[in-house]
């Protein structure tokens, strides 16, 4: 070899890239923005900051400057391997819905990529579930929800049932094959075990006992309280179900019995207005959160449904979105959000009411 110490030291390089990895949340091209991004933007108390994005393989790194990683690309070069030829990184294509687990991992489901990524935070890993069962792939999987015991539950639109993972993401089972017709939502009543599944083709909600045993259903086509015209996300909190009611441009609220209690948002062209409704999530301090795919922005209401502040808007740069699908929450005050045509989640930290 031509060049047997930048060989050795190419060796070299190449173990400290197999040391522990960390995830890193990558702020513009990997570097931290110069100035933090906050909403609202009109001078208010500041309530919402951008906190980075997830896209897949790359957020896993020993250093968040990638200064070993620069290195040994220019030494490849030097001793005549050609970089470009390592297998592509994985990244999220087109993201839809997620949930953040105890243990802090990160769970999205990708449409196009046909899969559920697990962004492990403790582990330094990336993990790819791409299997429904043992013979079967995953067709379109939407709705994540994860039980007390840590199995996975993927609502798959195209395949028609809830797939049962395990917590290390084997296939465990179905429920709902020639129940649902086209499942998006998920949610979960912890209290009683229950699942909540919108059923966007049939219009209702669909409630499966912790065996997976249809047991009721709630719901029907229309415009009036009550009805639905293609249900999409779906939360449960405190007692009470929140479904997108997506083509009739609002949410509307159910107790768990899926009695009708409330309707929230109405179509407009103003600011908090509601057209194309898509992902929901409740925090435990009772705000909600409603992504508004067809402007591009994340809204925020109040326990009442009052309409508080919108995060975001149309575009490419931190903060901005593309098609926005899902939303979810963690225990430290994170709101992330499906980027969908951005290929990414985008993660805003709350910064408390009370400041």
């Amino acid at each position: 070899m031509k060049y047997p110490s930048l060989l050795l030291m190419l060796c070299l390089l190449q173990a400290c890239t197999e040391a522990p990895k960390r995830l890193y949340l990558n702020q513009t091209d990997g570097e931290v923005a110069e100035q933090l991004e906050v909403w609202p933007r009109n001078g208010d108390v500041p309530r919402y900051a951008y906190a980075g994005e997830l896209t897949g393989q790359n957020n896993f790194r020993t250093s968040p400057d990638h200064e070993a990683s620069r290195t040994l690309k220019i030494l490849s070069w030097l001793v005549g391997l050609d970089p470009t030829r390592a297998e592509k990184p994985v990244i999220l294509q087109r993201p839809q819905g997620g949930v953040v687990d105890e243990q802090g991992r990160i769970y999205v489901s990708d449409v196009s990529r046909q899969a559920v990524f697990v962004f492990d935070p403790l582990l330094g890993e990336l993990h790819v579930w791409e299997w429904a069962d043992r013979s079967k792939r995953f067709r379109s999987p939407v709705g994540l929800a994860i039980r007390k015991d840590g199995e996975v539950l993927v609502a798959d639109s195209e395949l028609g049932q809830v797939v049962r993972l395990s917590a290390d993401g084997k296939p465990q089972g179905v429920f709902g094959y020639g129940d649902l017709q086209r499942p998006t939502g998920i949610a979960l009543d912890h209290d009683s075990g229950r699942v909540y599944v919108a059923d966007t083709r049939a219009n209702d909600i669909k409630i499966y006992d912790q065996h997976g045993e249809l047991i009721d259903k709630f719901g029907q086509a229309g415009d009036q309280a009550g009805q639905l015209n293609a249900p999409t996300y779906i939360t449960v909190s405190e007692g009470r179900v929140y479904v997108t009611d997506t083509l009739n441009a609002r949410i509307q609220v159910f107790d768990t019995q899926g009695r009708w209690l409330q309707l929230i948002g109405e179509r407009g062209h103003y600011i908090g207005n509601l057209n194309r409704p898509k992902g929901i999530a409740v925090s435990q301090d009772g705000l909600l959160y409603v992504v508004e795919s067809y402007y591009d922005s994340l809204l925020v209401f109040d326990r009442n449904g009052e309409f508080l502040m919108p995060i975001g808007g149309p575009g490419s740069q931190p903060g901005e979105f593309m098609l926005p699908a899902g939303v979810w929450l963690d225990d430290h005050g994170r709101v992330y959000v499906s980027d969908m045509l951005n290929g990414r989640i985008s993660i805003f930290q709350f910064l408390g009411a009370d400041q």
